[in-house]
């Protein structure tokens, strides 16, 4: 995950792994709204994106003279077809502790990844972290701390539900990681449709365990298209040029908008100590973004 800001298409980097990450806030508010089980709504998820993102990455392949999955080998399609089951077990674990603990919790514990990239970047990537970035981290969390104050705290009441929102951060870890190795060879949309895919596959035999077929089908139609099409395509096409630093403390994005949402939705009116935690994120992605500005 190398900055590459020198180049034309990663300038849309940064901003497309905010919006992507802004779309992928109004996920868990969606798993709730849905009037089908939480594993059924992870399948309908991917299921319903598949098409959509098929019919993207002909039309991207056209305007680029090529064939969408040329180049395409049996270890890419492996190693894609591992995002896939990867995403697959973080939406199953995910959903299941969305419906047992706080929203705010669930968005904030499934980003742990925000301090998981960085990790992977320094012990397995070898990459050195500039004094800025350590200083972004430490705002990072201190941010996060504020915005959501006594919500991410754990409970008895919520514990289950806030360690399977834990491990759901380890699974979207290994997926960010994988896809961006998928990356390396195919463009953003490919990619992305060949791990949908593979994550619709793995959970279709999950989701018939509760209610499967929705009676209003406009929250699974947000999740496919706002989170799945929209949200994860720009994150796919984003991570190629971002450093996992800067990956990770852009996800802190979703857990700002969903304090947002619970003011908007449910009076859950954000004090003046979760306004500072705002700020602090923003100065984090801030400092983040400095360095490779340099």
């Amino acid at each position: 995950m190398g900055s590459t800001t020198t180049q034309a298409p990663g300038r849309w980097a940064f901003p497309a792994m905010v919006t992507g990450s802004a779309c992928l806030a109004f996920g868990p508010w969606l798993v709730r709204l849905a009037d089908v089980g939480p594993l059924a709504s992870a399948f309908w998820r991917q299921a319903l994106a598949v098409p959509f993102l098929f019919a993207l990455a002909l039309v991207v392949g056209r305007r680029q003279g090529r064939a969408p999955f040329s180049g395409s080998t049996r270890g890419l399609v492996g190693l894609a077809a591992l995002a896939g089951f990867a995403f697959a077990a973080d939406l199953s674990v995910w959903h299941l502790g969305i419906m047992r603990t706080t929203l705010a919790n669930s968005t904030l514990l499934a980003n742990a990844a925000t301090f998981l990239l960085p990790l992977y970047g320094l012990f397995v990537l070898g990459q050195r972290l500039t004094r800025p970035q350590w200083w972004a981290l430490a705002a990072a969390a201190a941010g996060v701390a504020l915005l959501l104050g006594r919500s991410a705290e754990l409970s008895p009441r919520h514990f289950a539900g806030d360690l399977l929102c834990l491990a759901a951060a380890v699974f979207y870890t290994i997926y960010l990681i994988a896809i961006e190795k998928v990356r390396g060879a195919l463009d953003a949309m490919p990619a992305l449709v060949l791990a949908t895919l593979a994550s619709a596959l793995a959970l279709a035999p999950l989701a018939a365990s509760g209610a499967f077929w929705p009676q209003d089908w406009t929250p699974v139609l947000g999740l496919a298209i706002g989170s799945q099409v929209v949200g994860q395509g720009l994150i796919v096409y984003a991570v190629r040029h971002l450093s996992p630093l800067v990956v990770g403390l852009t996800l802190l994005v979703q857990p700002a908008i969903s304090a947002i949402i619970g003011a908007l939705r449910f009076g859950e009116v954000p004090g003046p100590l979760e306004l500072v935690g705002a700020g602090l994120v923003v100065a984090a992605l801030l400092i983040a973004r400095l360095p490779s500005r340099a």
